[in-house]
């Protein structure tokens, strides 16, 4: 029986569909590079056995794994997940429509277009109360949160906060975090990923674990 995404996250493909579209989107996306698995593991810090299920969509991508990918190969994490190819316009408008997602038992869905120069990328997350994610995600860049509904627990490896509605966080992306419902609501969120120095030849080691994006 093919499993379908939550009902609550507005989703109506089946999820074996959505995968195997991803999945095939980024390895169009590799080859016509003409990178190896084990090039774009080098420059995204993924593992290539976990690169290679993407690639073959058995397996679900964290939300921090395809922001990653999107910088890695310099296009915005809309046009990552829809295939349209489509550059950046002067004024892009996202609908209210734009198809909703689910990742780790996060639902979101892109609402920026994305940028070149920046690596600037914009999501607004639905954490459910019922999420029961244990581990911590880390990726290149910082973040800023800003909590619409609900009350957010954002948790690092040594400490942890509860924000309101209206309250934001602004942290660097590379440093172990997990987001959590405080409460018995849903929490809603935008959050905004940006990697100023996204041209992969300048990083700097990053501090914390490595390989944390593969499983939040």
């Amino acid at each position: 029986m093919v499993v379908t995404l939550a009902m609550a996250a507005g989703i109506e493909r089946p999820l074996g569909r959505v995968l195997a579209s991803l999945g095939s989107q980024l390895k169009t996306l590799r080859t016509q590079r003409g990178w190896t698995l084990e090039k774009l593991s080098n420059l995204s810090k993924l593992s290539e056995p976990y690169l290679s299920r993407l690639e073959s969509g058995s397996r679900q991508p964290s939300l921090a794994a395809l922001i990653t990918l999107a910088r890695v190969y310099g296009i915005a994490l809309r046009t990552l997940l829809e295939g349209d190819g489509q550059t950046m316009a002067p004024c892009k408008i996202i609908s209210a429509n734009t198809e909703t997602r689910i990742a780790n038992g996060l639902a979101y869905r892109p609402v920026s277009a994305g940028s070149s120069v920046t690596g600037f990328q914009a999501v607004e997350i639905r954490v459910p109360a019922n999420r029961r994610e244990t581990g911590f995600n880390a990726h290149e860049g910082e973040e800023w949160l800003y909590v619409i509904s609900g009350a957010l627990t954002l948790m690092f490896e040594h400490e942890q906060h509860t924000l309101r509605p209206r309250d934001a966080a602004h942290f660097d992306a590379r440093l172990p975090h997990r987001l959590a419902a405080a409460g018995r609501r849903d929490a809603v969120i935008l959050l905004v990923a940006a990697d100023p120095d996204h041209h992969l030849e300048k990083k700097s080691p990053k501090p914390g674990r490595s390989n944390l994006k593969e499983t939040t």
